[in-house]
Order: structure tokens, then sequence, then C-alpha cells
């Protein structure tokens, strides 16, 4: 089953989706991101995977990241939302996208965004 993307509002509570402890470590790390787009009937429309160094961490703006590879030097920003990071396994992980490959990143994560109907 996929991860489900988690669309922070106003009403939210963030303590809710914010582990401190993964929080706290962040800063500094080198985390290996992946996103699997669906269209309206949930069918996968694309992936993006990217890579870099969490620059800033905040419970309303989430965790801010500094990409590398290809592209190096661009921000790029993740919903205030700790459940689907995970540390990663040593080794080589060979992005499909672009077929890079990031040696050693300290975590993952994966987040599937559908498309709405609008």
């Amino acid at each position: 089953m996929p991860k489900e993307f988690h669309t922070v509002t106003d009403t939210d509570e963030p303590n809710e989706l914010w582990d401190e402890a993964v929080i706290s470590d962040l800063p500094g790390k080198l985390l290996l991101v992946g996103v699997t787009f669906l269209d309206t009937d949930g069918n996968p429309s694309r992936q993006e995977q990217c890579w870099g160094r969490v620059t800033n961490v905040d419970r309303r703006d989430g965790i801010e990241l500094i990409l590398q590879g290809s592209r190096n030097g661009e921000a790029f920003s993740l919903p205030p939302d700790t459940r689907w990071i995970k540390p990663a396994s040593r080794g080589d992980y060979r992005l499909r996208s672009t077929g890079e490959v990031v040696t050693n990143p300290d975590y993952t994560v994966s987040f599937t965004v559908q498309k709405s109907e609008s």
C-alpha cells in the first residue's frame, strides 16, 4: 500500500506528525527522497527522486534541503511529517530518474501524491 502524502493545514497539530527524536538528528544529514505522483484515478503518472542535505527543520514549514547531484544547489521542501523518514541501510542507491548513485545516505523518505479532481 502506498504511503500517503499529508497536506498540512492550519487546523493540524504538528506534534501528531513531528517526532522530535527524528528531527533532532536531521540537520546536516543526507536524505534520499522519492515521490510518486498519481493521477486522479490513482494510477502512477511519474516518479521523482532527489537527494540532498537537510538545512532546516520547522514544525510548521517542514524540512528543507539543499539538493546535490543533477539538481545541485536547488532548494527542496518536505512537509513537517516524520512518519516516513527511515534510517537508510548503508550502500549505493541508484536513482531511476537520473541514473545517479547516492552512497550511504543517512535517511530515506517516500511519499505518494494523488492529483485531486478540480
